[in-house]
């Protein structure tokens, strides 16, 4: 054990002192008395360190501090806990006999652990103490389904993705169970960031800030809804034009970040051309949005305007999320064996018909450990070119003749400038 220094006795006497200040303020509205407070709490404080500096090895006396202390708070909750406030409300919460005991341990925590420790706690007990209305209301205004949502993402993250062996399970594939999860809640966790600012976000509720976050949860699915839109109201082809142009430009990025959480040197050997490509798409929508000339009736339509996308986090598509990912890594696999580079460029261009998260993915975790890293830059690439076409032909037909025709040809000019780079990356691997 190591002696107490004049900083951790500071450090406990201040924090005590700041949580007695908080509480005394908090309750300073109310006529009722309750025990603890800006003088009690460092006392409380002072004790609990000093009975654990009689015994730091197994506690006793200040386990016997803590019994006394306890039985004192009963015999008191027990007392008052029938009494009301002047709004109704029972005098005696569980916070009051909590923050009694906070101010007990903090006095050993400032001695014997990290000092982050006895700050990160304390800090944390003021904000929840104060913070009542307004958590409070947050519980009132979330629906029961997000919380379900909030509950799937840590079975997700917190049961499955431990309980997944790390090691391969097959040497047809280098890619662990734990990495085709890993993958699955990362592309799962910016698909819900979408998710949360379409359903809770007041100024995301319609115009191109839809459509980014459309961008961030899926491009395709965006592009085919403003197309149908623009379609059904003439009034918003500019903005549905400008919107899908800045849903790819913002899927490059999502791209670009989503490669970066797994492999840095990829992501850095992409960075040029991914960022480009979007800058390319953002000065297009810019273009779309300020310089096309606007409908005669568009200042009277309602704003354009996306669905709200469904919860990423369901287990369902989760589930069909990593077969897609496990089928992906096999036919990575083999067709690095077979043919090379060139089975991976064709692949790329396959997979642009469909979801490419899960082939990124595979790539950028290794799938493919054969092939050189310029080779999975340009298969991205190849792989967003591909998926660029196939959102070019959906703008064109879904919306049909000229209403998304300008968004259709920047796609289409965007997939060829893709190439063109994946083109100059694979020359870089010889």
């Amino acid at each position: 054990m190591t002696a107490p220094t004049p900083t951790s006795v500071a450090l406990l006497l201040g924090l005590s002192f700041f949580l007695g200040l908080a509480f005394e303020d908090f309750f300073a509205r109310s006529d009722q008395r309750r025990p603890g407070g800006i003088r009690t709490f460092p006392m409380l404080a002072v004790a609990g360190g000093v009975l654990y500096l009689f015994d730091p090895v197994h506690f006793i006396p200040f386990t016997g501090g803590l019994i006394v202390l306890g039985a004192w708070l009963i015999v008191y909750y027990r007392a008052h806990v029938s009494e009301r406030d002047e709004i109704g409300e029972s005098n005696v919460g569980l916070v009051v006999p909590v923050l009694n005991v906070h101010a007990y341990l903090l006095g050993a925590v400032a001695l014997a652990l990290p000092p982050w420790i006895a700050v990160a706690m304390t800090v944390t007990s003021v904000l929840l103490l104060t913070g009542r209305e307004q958590l409070h209301a947050l519980a009132h205004w979330l629906e029961m389904k997000e919380i379900v949502t909030a509950g799937q993402f840590l079975i997700l993250t917190g049961i499955v993705l431990p309980l997944l062996p790390n090691h391969p399970v097959t040497t047809l594939t280098a890619i662990t169970p734990r990495q085709a999860w890993l993958a699955l809640v990362v592309v799962c966790t910016f698909s819900y960031v979408s998710y949360l600012a379409q359903r809770y976000w007041a100024a995301a509720a319609g115009g191109l800030w839809m459509a980014a976050l459309g961008g961030l949860y899926s491009s395709t699915a965006t592009t085919v809804v403003l197309a149908r839109q623009a379609k059904a109201e003439p009034a918003t082809r500019r903005q549905a034009q400008a919107g899908i142009t800045l849903a790819t430009g913002i899927m490059y990025l999502r791209i670009l970040a989503i490669i970066a959480i797994f492999n840095m040197v990829l992501a850095r050997r992409l960075a040029l051309a991914l960022g480009g490509l979007s800058l390319a798409a953002l000065v297009i929508c810019a273009l779309q949005y300020w310089y096309l000339k606007p409908a005669a009736d568009e200042l009277k339509a309602r704003a354009m305007s996306v669905p709200v996308s469904t919860n990423p986090l369901q287990l369902g598509p989760a589930v069909i999320f990593a077969l897609l990912f496990i089928v992906t890594s096999l036919v990575s696999s083999w067709a690095t064996t077979e043919f090379g580079a060139t089975g991976i460029y064709s692949l790329a261009a396959i997979v642009g018909i469909s979801d490419i998260d899960p082939f990124v993915l595979n790539l950028a975790q290794g799938g493919t450990t054969s092939v050189p890293e310029a080779a999975l830059a340009a298969a991205v690439l190849i792989a967003a070119s591909s998926n660029n076409i196939l959102k070019a032909f959906y703008a064109a037909c879904f919306a049909g003749g000229r209403a998304t025709a300008g968004s259709a040809v920047a796609l289409a000019l965007l997939a060829v400038a893709g190439v063109a780079a994946a083109v100059a990356t694979a020359a870089m691997s010889g």
